[in-house]
């Protein structure tokens, strides 16, 4: 196994090869992917070697120290954090060689067919068919709620193969050419104003049978895989301390003396120290993911997440008063990352209400920690057993 003499070496190498002030952005990342410098804990030849996971702070602090470029995470977090672990899971060796690459350079975007009108916090209801038509299958169908889609080059995407059976059982998985013909994505205009998710329709998309992952039928399986890395990218991401929302509150309450007044002290304690404890849980969390795969403890970070940055956002908009209302940015923008901390505190106020629907709502998380984490009894599904066909919609 590769320890951290072997990935000190290949990070100097790396350098004197491709000097990051003489090498072109695109040029260094496809270099540091076949470094198997991009995931060091992946396999080789996909961007890794098989190295332990902890080990890949060092290796960014060190290219970071260098001045190399990074991939720019936030506008790809959603190839990183989900398409690439369900690729490196359950892709042939064909796909993962070819979509592991670009999607880590950010040279192809992603992002995340699952959610349907119909179909929200009950995904496994989704209707999106999908008929096999020799090697390629026929999709028809309506996504929503899809971030990125108007910037993303692929997809993945659940669809619905076997109505005959359970809903969760009848279900297969994707990888989709939003590029490719039937594919129209339209804008929905949020509360903030912008346009960042949209509405996806399916018609007669074709899918080569090549870029199914998992067997026909086990999709539910697979997008748990997603799911689960979803909820760990959203709720479980690397920040410093008094970084994120609370980092925000606690500038302004320093640089603004006169909005001061005790009863708002006490909760900006109060919501600092919870801040505090979740970013450290998080960091017991990335320890966890670095001896295997995520459990439903993403899902708790995931709700803690949600709560803290709408706790923050309406405390901000209370500490400003009359100026916490203001938000001048009501352009009809398609941004393809959302951007907490460099906006006004109303932006941050109205795009933190999302946080609690994003990535699972948090009343289907506090089911999951309920059951998985504290050994609850499950609620009824009396659904469970019978044909998506049957069930009413």
């Amino acid at each position: 196994m590769t320890g951290p003499e072997e990935l000190r070496r290949r990070v100097a190498d790396l350098l004197a090869a491709h000097p990051p002030a003489e090498t072109g952005r695109t040029d260094f990342l496809r270099a540091r992917f076949d470094a198997g410098l991009a995931w060091v804990h992946y396999p080789e030849g996909l961007g890794g070697l098989g190295a332990p996971r902890t080990l890949q702070a060092a290796v960014d602090a060190a290219l970071a120290e260098a001045g190399a470029p990074d991939n720019d995470p936030r506008r790809i977090g959603i190839g990183l954090g989900m398409a690439a672990p369900t690729l490196l899971a359950y892709a042939s060796d064909a796909l993962r060689k070819r979509f592991l690459r670009p999607l880590w350079t950010g040279e192809e975007v992603w992002c995340q067919l699952f959610s349907e009108p119909g179909a929200g916090s009950d995904l496994a209801a989704l209707a999106t068919r999908a008929v096999r038509d020799g090697d390629t299958w026929v999709v028809d169908g309506q996504k929503v709620w899809t971030s990125s889609a108007h910037a993303a080059r692929w997809a993945i995407l659940l669809a619905r193969t076997d109505p005959d059976a359970p809903k969760h059982r009848g279900i297969t998985y994707f990888v989709c050419d939003m590029a490719g013909p039937g594919v129209d994505v339209r804008p929905l205009r949020q509360i903030t104003g912008e346009a960042e998710f949209n509405e996806v329709f399916l018609t007669g998309v074709r899918i080569p049978d090549a870029h199914r992952l998992g067997a026909v039928g086990d999709g539910w399986r697979v997008a748990q895989t997603t799911l689960m890395n979803e909820r760990v990218s959203i709720g479980g991401h690397r920040v410093p301390r008094e970084g994120g929302m609370i980092g925000r509150l606690a500038a302004t309450w320093r640089e603004r003396p006169e909005l001061r007044t005790h009863d708002l002290h006490q909760r900006l304690l109060a919501l600092w120290v919870e801040a505090e404890a979740a970013r450290l849980a998080g960091e017991r969390l990335r320890q966890m993911l670095a001896a295997g795969q995520p459990g439903p403890e993403g899902s708790a970070a995931k709700l803690a997440f949600a709560r803290l940055n709408q706790e923050i956002s309406g405390l901000e908009v209370e500490l400003l008063g009359e100026e916490g209302l203001l938000y001048d940015d009501w352009t009809l923008r398609r941004p393809e990352l959302v951007d907490f901390t460099g906006r006004q505190a109303g932006y941050r106020y109205l795009r933190a209400k999302g946080n609690s629907i994003e990535g699972g709502t948090s009343e289907v998380l506090l089911n999951i920690v309920a059951e998985r984490v504290l050994g609850l009894p499950a609620e009824p599904r009396s659904d469970k057993d019978t044909p998506w066909k049957d069930l009413a919609r």
